[in-house]
């Protein structure tokens, strides 16, 4: 394995399996210093024989907390500047305990002590392990300092050595400038991760690269140590393997190089007679991208569209196989394109000034349109990615300029202007029902519409909720915007035009608590339609249009409710991506809240939500996952009494207009059919089904579950008339 594929193509392989720990305990140990924590590693081998020995510092907690990473994490590491993370396992809780307590004994220690942490809480270990995992991603792009680069980013030297080779390694970081890169690491087997802020752009700062890694190479050597302790020499360090194996045995390796592959097909330039370190480098002095006018400002990347591309380092947790919300099309396809990580690449590749860039044609790339094609836009990289790669944003950005002067999909039409046309469609509900379900007409006018004939095109209302809301407020009095019990909620299209009902719920349970209600008279809309197909110039004018609406609420302060989480994550967060530098858009972001966020924080202290005592299989929408979080609607929950059980199950599949477009249904079903769908189906028939978004409720209802999913504000409010029968 360590000839890195430049000998034989390894077609099958017998592997050697070990059984799995069936109890684990966790002690973590602080130091003054990452170095003193080194030192204690051979002490620690010595006298135990921990499954994981790992190494954290002090800076890589404090990138991990400026980027709001790992918070429950740190709050469980003890005192100091360096930590080390044992575990121990065993047949039984008992025993893995036993381990933790020898040790502590062996060095002079106590769990009581400030400098000792101890857990056999298996969430807790598992917060600590997302917080180690979480270093590359947290190293990549410190906040306020440069940009981070691999090169020496897995040496490894023997375990008794390492914190004399920490410190060495610190002196050569400052004797080239480099500052104090964060150290930490597989510390049982002395291998040590770090990034580091090298120059790469300019010719003087490659240079210097170049004269680093010499110099690192020599130390670790020195150390009897390894280039790579992991990830591999490649070309990378292929060139240094001789200052750590001399030349008669670098000579060897070409023989043998000779002997498997003597036309030197098999993985050129890696390993053996490998290429310089310092070419091929990803930016390079050639470095010069183009500064293209973009729709999305990018904020967190300098305003620049070809900086956030490469935000992506490589970490791969977009391709799981099985939970969390990322990357639901590669979980489906497992095709490397169809990952975050593999769409990354391929929109960096489109904008790299490089001559030797495989996409020639940028914005009209059909290469990353394809890519792009399976995304389902659902923001879960956004959060769940390490360096928060944000692929719904890219492919916005990259349909509005690929389509930017041509025709587009039919499906961009359709969905994309479903605001409109629902706002025509509702004028006479009941006639555009039934032309929408008639056998023939509906196929004829889903196929010209760019919809997937699989689908059923949801029912409208025959009346929306501003309808009714007008009535029930004629000849009243609107309430003061100033007044602290004032509260707008927000009729976005599918509450508004489909769903009037999840409205009038809300509004009857926001009423209970002693709130105002307000719904806005004229016809608005978020723009999300608009953002999901590229069609950013129209969302622009759709957003100008709300915040004029809102004019009144804004300046007041008002308090504005979400009922379609989609909808709510555009205020919170694609608005102000788009027009961060606009004061009302600002006030829109800081004064939007989920239903369940507004009651936790404003309600008053005596107010309960209605009881409702049921168990509920949840659905989480993955906007509200990415950008607001689900904390609150748990929270709300708890106190209604509702035991819920919320699946991981990540997207629906539907998300939004990809489910409805043609060529997508498939991909979407399958999506659904991965979790959710078999656990509606096995969830008991009085068990709820909870879930926010009107598509996780379409995904859901045309998923032969025969289930209909309902909204939270539904559940609380039917529990309120309930109880006021009583």
């Amino acid at each position: 394995m360590g000839s890195e594929g430049t000998l034989a193509t390894i077609l099958r392989a017998e592997l050697k399996l070990m059984p799995t720990v069936k109890q684990k305990s966790m002690v973590v140990l602080g130091y003054d210093d990452i170095t003193e924590a080194a030192d204690a590693v051979p002490t620690i081998l010595q006298h135990s024989d921990p499954i994981v020995l790992e190494g954290v510092d002090s800076q890589l907690i404090y990138f991990e907390a400026a980027e709001h990473i790992g918070e429950e994490a740190r709050a469980l590491l003890p005192e100091g500047a360096g930590w080390l993370l044992v575990q121990f396992g065993g047949e039984s809780s008992e025993e893995a305990d036993r381990r933790i307590d020898e040790l502590l004994e062996a060095l002079g220690r106590t769990e009581h002590d400030a400098k000792v942490n101890f857990s056999d809480d298996p969430a807790k270990e598992d917060q600590m392990w997302k917080a180690r995992e979480a270093g590359l991603g947290a190293t990549a792009r410190p906040p306020g300092m440069s940009d981070t680069w691999p090169g020496w980013e897995d040496s490894a030297v023997p375990p008794e050595r390492l914190g004399d080779y920490l410190r060495d390694l610190r002196e050569l970081f400052h004797e080239f400038d480099l500052g104090d890169p964060s150290l930490y690491g597989h510390f049982g087997q002395g291998c040590v991760h770090t990034r580091i802020p090298f120059d790469v752009v300019t010719a003087e700062g490659v240079a210097g690269f170049r004269r680093f890694l010499e110099r690192a190479a020599d130390l670790v050597a020195s150390y009897d140590g390894s280039l790579s302790g992991e990830h591999g020499d490649g070309q990378a360090r292929g060139e240094l393997l001789e200052r750590m194996f001399g030349p008669e045995i670098v000579e060897a390796f070409g023989e043998v190089k000779a002997l498997f592959d003597p036309r030197n097909l098999m993985n050129p330039g890696k390993v053996v007679m490998p290429n310089r370190l310092d070419e091929d480098l990803r930016l390079g002095t050639d470095w010069d991208p183009t500064p293209y006018r973009t729709m999305f400002q990018y904020p967190a990347d300098d305003g620049s569209f070809t900086r956030a591309t490469m935000r992506c380092v490589g970490i791969g947790n977009c391709r799981s196989q099985e939970g969390g919300v990322m990357c639901p099309s590669y979980m489906v396809t497992k095709e490397e394109e169809h990952s975050t990580r593999g769409r990354a690449r391929l929109l960096f590749e489109m904008l790299s000034p490089h001559e030797d860039s495989p996409i020639k044609d940028g914005w009209r790339s059909t290469e990353v349109r394809d890519a792009l094609d399976l995304c389902l836009s659902c923001k879960g990289c956004k959060t769940d990615c390490p360096v928060n790669v944000d692929m719904a944003t890219y492919k916005a950005e990259f349909l509005h300029h690929h389509y930017k002067g041509r025709i587009r999909p039919a499906a961009h039409y359709s969905m994309g202007w479903l605001p409109l046309l629902a706002r025509l469609a509702s004028r006479v509900p009941r006639l555009v029902n039934r032309a929408l379900s008639a056998p023939g007409l509906s196929t004829i006018g889903k196929r010209a519409a760019g919809i997937a004939v699989e689908r059923d095109a949801p029912d409208f209302a025959d009346r929306t909720l501003a309808a009714w809301w007008a009535d029930r407020t004629a000849g009243r009095t609107e309430p003061d915007p100033r007044a602290a019990t004032t509260v707008v909620v927000w009729p976005d299209t599918f509450t508004n035009r489909f769903e009037p009902h999840i409205g009038r719920a809300a509004v009857a349970l926001l009423e209970s608590a002693g709130f105002d209600v307000v719904i806005p008279e004229a016809s608005v809309c978020c723009g999300l339609t608009w953002i999901s197909t590229g069609q950013l110039s129209v969302a622009q004018r759709v957003f100008r249009h709300t915040l004029r609406v809102l004019l009144p609420w804004l300046e007041a302060g008002t308090p504005i409710i979400g009922l379609e989480p989609s909808c709510t994550a555009v205020f919170r967060t694609d608005m102000p991506e788009m027009l961060p530098d606009d004061k009302l858009v600002e006030r829109l972001s800081g004064q939007t809240r989920t239903m369940a966020e507004f009651l936790l924080e404003r309600a008053p202290e005596d107010w309960e939500p209605p009881q409702v005592r049921r168990k509920a299989l949840v659905q989480t929408h993955c906007h509200q996952h990415a950008v607001m979080g689900f904390d609150a609607d748990l929270e709300l929950m708890r106190r209604a009494g509702i035991d819920a059980e919320v699946p991981d199950s990540g997207c629906c599949g539907l998300a939004g207009n990809f489910g409805f477009e043609n060529g997508h249904y498939d991909v979407s079903m399958a999506c659904a059919e991965r979790v959710l769908l078999p656990a509606v189906r096995e969830a008991s028939s009085d068990t709820l089904v909870i879930a926010d978004g009107f598509s996780c409720r379409t995904q859901i209802a045309q998923g032969d579950t025969h289930r209909t999913a309902v909204h939270l504000a539904e559940v609380l409010a039917l529990s309120l008339e309930e109880q006021a029968t009583v």
